[in-house]
């Protein structure tokens, strides 16, 4: 848990939840906050297992599910391949179209590529423009008029060296957690803000979360349909949180994937899985389980 990332202080709180719910369960755990000597301190505690707790990158990129298949360590959530694609936004969307889910238009800008390549969208107001590799609505804008554009490019560019630009669709946010093969209840998003802000997603108050979500019965299983299509896409194991957008007019936009979902007390994938009638403890056991 930690890390260095951006998402630092979301990965604490998350790692500390579940530190406690597994000595809650009676095992044998001890908490890790990641840095450059990780490798020697798993070696030196002798690691059966590893609950990866890490947001962000790092965590979900890939690199430390790297580290520890080198090292022999069963750990939970997706591997090196699905957590790359996953946290790599771009590369996620152009898989997801690969596979015909439904995806906003979007574009992708390099650091070094000139601002007249986004003319193709620039026309199609308001837009989003993102990080490709940043999670927790870190760098996120959305822009509804043109003489926006320059600072929100420059603030995106400030966490990544490629940013995603996207038609903003409009309409109902709502997110599927997946734990194993099993989509759960859909929750629906409603910030009491404008925007679901960083704030909004982890102080409590600010958001309305709606379990079951609103949505037509067709809708709803679209949307479950189209989580898990996503989640197999990628290559995803173990669980995961999918966020898509519904439109005005009732169509789903798949918007992201998450590998290692939060689990904080405000956190999604608990609440859809508290709906199902599994609580916080047994949620994280059931996850470690599917580790072993």
């Amino acid at each position: 848990m930690g890390g260095t990332s951006a998402e630092r202080e979301v990965s604490l709180s998350t790692g500390k939840a579940i530190l406690e719910a597994l000595k809650r369960k009676g095992l044998k755990v001890i908490s890790i906050d990641v840095d450059k000597d990780i490798a020697k301190r798993l070696l030196k505690e002798r690691i059966n297992l590893a609950f990866v707790a890490l947001h962000g990158r790092g965590g979900e990129d890939g690199t430390i599910q790297g580290l520890l298949e080198l090292l022999g360590i069963p750990y939970t959530g997706s591997g090196v391949l699905a957590s790359a694609l996953a946290l790599n936004k771009a590369q996620a969307k152009k898989v997801f179209k690969f596979h015909e889910l439904p995806v906003p238009r979007f574009q992708v800008l390099k650091k070094e590529d000139p601002e007249s390549r986004i003319q193709d969208l620039r026309s199609s107001l308001p837009l989003v423009i993102k990080p490709a590799q940043e999670g927790s609505t870190i760098g996120l804008s959305i822009i509804h008029v043109k003489r926006d554009i320059k600072k929100a490019l420059k603030k995106a560019f400030r966490y990544d060296e490629e940013i995603i630009i996207e038609e903003y669709i409009e309409g109902k946010e709502v997110t599927v957690g997946i734990v194993g093969d099993e989509a759960l209840p859909v929750i629906e998003i409603r910030p009491k803000d404008v925007f679901y802000t960083y704030e909004a997603k982890y102080i409590k108050g600010l958001t309305d979360f709606i379990i079951p979500a609103r949505l037509s019965k067709r809708v709803y299983s679209r949307v479950q349909e189209i989580a898990l299509s996503a989640y197999h896409a990628l290559g995803c194991r173990h669980f995961a949180r999918v966020d898509i957008i519904v439109s005005k007019k009732n169509k789903p936009y798949l918007l992201e994937l998450n590998t290692i979902p939060g689990m904080t007390a405000t956190s999604l994938l608990p609440q859809a899985a508290a709906k199902r009638g599994i609580s916080f403890d047994d949620l994280v056991c059931k996850i470690l389980e599917m580790a072993l």
